[in-house]
């Protein structure tokens, strides 16, 4: 058990009734998870308002209540302690329950719209074979050390990552790099943590259904950068036009990456093939397995990441050249008919534009190029009729599908990314909304030297139907496809 007053430490309190000298056993955002002298914290989420099982979770066992309005009814023997922000209180109360590990390791936040995922898992692949001890908190999984946890959250809440840190700090993992979602920012998630640095990726389209407007979105993400302290480092991307916006009110030191401005760490693409990519950075030539100009941009915020971070240049170059793509990020298979198949994460019209633009950068000009694509349910929709503009103008032919539609009718959600085909496009564009089949369809479509894109799964192995996930792995769906046809 832990003091509850130990827990509270650094917590705002605007009100409090009974004691904090009590001891507590866990803490609780969820009333149903609650037990015999718990503390739960009322939380009001987009979906529902803790406040309103407040009743029940003290009837669960719970001996203290952190909330934003204390309740009209007071129950004896429970101590009840108002706060400003429930969400920023409970990611405080974590970081205490746990003794705070962030503090005995270096934790890196990678933050944007785009490749946050392949930057902290390549940072973890290139520390590890340095010879350290890492921590990995991604989209696709948890890692301490060697051992792996699953994840279904970028960001997980402020339990999750303190107990993960936790574990980390107990195995003696000196470094960690963790994805910093907006969502995960803007709920207070990461507050409570102590940062050695934070980078900045891109900022382009993606999650207006939960931020409103796009500076809403940004100023979420750059809160990651106002609250880092002084001896933490700043890494932004200076030719993303957001990349100053982050620094504008950060106490840590400032670093800049580019390809096309003036920066602290610059790279030049000298060649771009399928087999990779030959790179300049610090007039020492680099060759790369990963493909892309947007991989070009996260090899040299890596590579960034570590000299801030002591390692020596000449080793980070040479450990990055033996680097693997991750899972899901421009993951390609070429058949025995020589059909290349792609397989990306991208979901946003950026990402999607990124993907096209380097295959088309990859092209002889005699293949054709078929892209599988869908736009997930019950999310942002605005982006929907853009994503059907960039991969009907950008495509020989494109396929419409389901992604994950949830709670949607697939049917609704392809009708809104064929509002954005331009009429000269039209005849390019089939929609089917079995994802299977429209994979199997544009296998059917291919022949030698084309390239399929398969867009906004990757690393995904499910499918979700109103609250119904099933397998669904876009690569071994397709590389099975192609082997079938070939017979």
């Amino acid at each position: 058990m832990k003091s509850l007053k130990d827990i509270l430490y650094g917590v705002g309190l605007t009100a409090v009734s009974g004691t904090t000298a009590k001891l507590v056993n866990h803490i609780c955002f969820d009333s149903r998870e609650v037990g015999m002298d718990d503390v739960f914290v009322a939380i009001r989420g987009t979906q529902s308002d803790g406040h309103g099982f407040i009743e029940k979770a003290i009837a669960s066992g719970a001996n203290a209540v952190v909330c934003e309005q204390l309740p009209e009814k007071l129950v004896n023997e429970v101590s009840y302690l108002e706060v400003e922000d429930s969400k920023k209180a409970l990611a405080v109360m974590a970081a205490n329950f746990y003794e705070n590990p962030s503090k005995n390791l270096k934790l890196v936040g990678v933050t944007g719209t785009n490749g946050k995922t392949t930057v902290t898992t390549l940072l973890y692949r290139l520390f590890k074979k340095a010879g350290f001890k890492v921590g990995l908190i991604s989209t696709i999984r948890i890692m301490v050390d060697e051992k792996e946890y699953p994840t279904r959250h970028t960001t997980p809440d402020a339990l999750t990552i303190n107990r993960y840190l936790s574990l980390m700090s107990e195995a003696g993992v000196e470094y960690c790099f963790m994805e910093a979602s907006s969502h995960g920012i803007d709920q207070r998630r990461t507050a409570g943590l102590v940062f050695a640095g934070a980078i900045f990726t891109n900022l382009s389209h993606d999650h207006l259904d939960y931020h409103n407007t796009f500076a809403e979105y940004r100023d979420a993400k750059k809160r990651l950068f106002d609250e880092l302290p002084k001896n933490a480092f700043a890494l932004a991307n200076m030719d993303d036009k957001n990349g100053l916006v982050m620094l504008q009110n950060t106490k840590a030191r400032k670093y800049t990456y580019a390809l096309k401005s003036y920066a602290d760490y610059r790279a030049q693409i000298l060649e771009n093939q399928f087999s990779g990519q030959l790179l300049k950075i610090d007039n020492n030539e680099l060759w790369t397995k990963l493909i892309g100009h947007f991989n070009a941009y996260n090899i040299l915020a890596i590579y960034a990441t570590a000299d801030l971070m002591g390692l020596d240049k000449f080793e980070t170059l040479k450990l990055l050249s033996e680097l693997e793509n991750v899972d899901g990020r421009f993951q390609y298979h070429i058949s025995k008919n020589r059909i290349t198949a792609i397989v990306d994460y991208a979901h946003t019209p950026d990402a999607l534009k990124n993907v096209l633009e380097t295959i088309s950068a990859l092209r002889t000009g005699n293949e054709s190029v078929i892209t599988v694509v869908g736009c997930g349910g019950d999310r942002d929709k605005s982006k929907r009729p853009v994503m059907g503009h960039i991969a009907s103008s950008m495509s020989n032919k494109v396929i419409f599908t389901s992604d994950n539609p949830r709670s949607e009718p697939p049917a609704s959600i392809i009708s809104e990314m064929e509002a954005g085909v331009e009429p000269q496009h039209s005849l390019k564009v089939l929609a089917i909304e079995n994802r299977e089949q429209a994979i199997r369809t544009a296998c059917q479509l291919a022949g030698a030297q084309d390239i399929i894109l398969l867009a906004g799964k990757g690393h995904e192995t499910y499918q979700e139907t109103n609250g119904n996930r099933v397998d669904f792995d876009d690569f071994k769906i397709v590389k099975r496809i192609l082997e079938e046809l070939k017979k």
